[in-house]
């Protein structure tokens, strides 16, 4: 039987790729933070947030240039042997490219490098997924810091509340996380509503 003219996937995403051009513009600013700064270091982040990094960025936008991106592309600019490499020895920062990784090409000495990246912390809500650090838990009583409004949202993130003269009651005792396991979504939203 011939093939259906009409059973064809069509993507609805008006995303365009990248494309080599992308890569390529990439590759050169790189290649030209190599000429212009003194000093290359290779950095991890985990659960990283935008507006967090960009804050740190604007600090260091004078003296400093942060990379991020596909760590391929960065590897690349810097040269992957002996034989591309832009400049001697960059091969080997290259090679220190893996995971959740990006570059941070500065003229400011080490000890003010390393000074600025540990002084720079930032604390933000727990994420689905990230290890509690402590056990939460609520007693049964009113909780008196929320509204009558929050119930259902409350009763939707699984705590067990029921409204008592327009007061949001804990029916019994609830364990929002416990340390060392994983943070579950609702868990998540629940810490958020808790947070002063």
């Amino acid at each position: 039987m011939p093939k259906s003219k009409r059973n064809k996937a069509i993507t609805l995403s008006k995303t365009k790729k990248k494309g080599r051009e992308h890569k390529e513009v990439i590759v050169n600013s790189i290649r030209e933070a190599v000429e212009n700064y003194n000093s290359i270091y290779v950095f991890s982040y985990e659960n990283m947030r935008n507006l967090k990094f960009k804050e740190f960025r604007e600090q260091l936008k004078t003296s400093s240039r942060f990379f991020l991106g596909s760590n391929k592309v960065m590897q690349i600019s810097l040269g992957r042997s002996d034989s591309d490499e832009v400049r001697p020895g960059l091969h080997k920062v290259s090679k220190l490219l893996h995971g959740n990784s990006g570059l941070f090409f500065t003229n400011l000495p080490k000890e003010e490098v390393i000074r600025l990246f540990e002084a720079y912390e930032e604390h933000d809500f727990a994420r689905t997924g990230s290890t509690a650090t402590e056990k939460v838990e609520l007693h049964e009583g009113p909780l008196d810091q929320f509204t009558h409004e929050m119930e259902p949202f409350l009763r939707k993130q699984g705590m067990p509340v029921r409204l008592n003269k327009g007061v949001v009651e804990l029916v019994s005792d609830f364990v929002i996380c416990e340390e060392g396991k994983a943070i579950s979504p609702e868990s998540a939203r629940i810490l958020v509503c808790f947070a002063p």
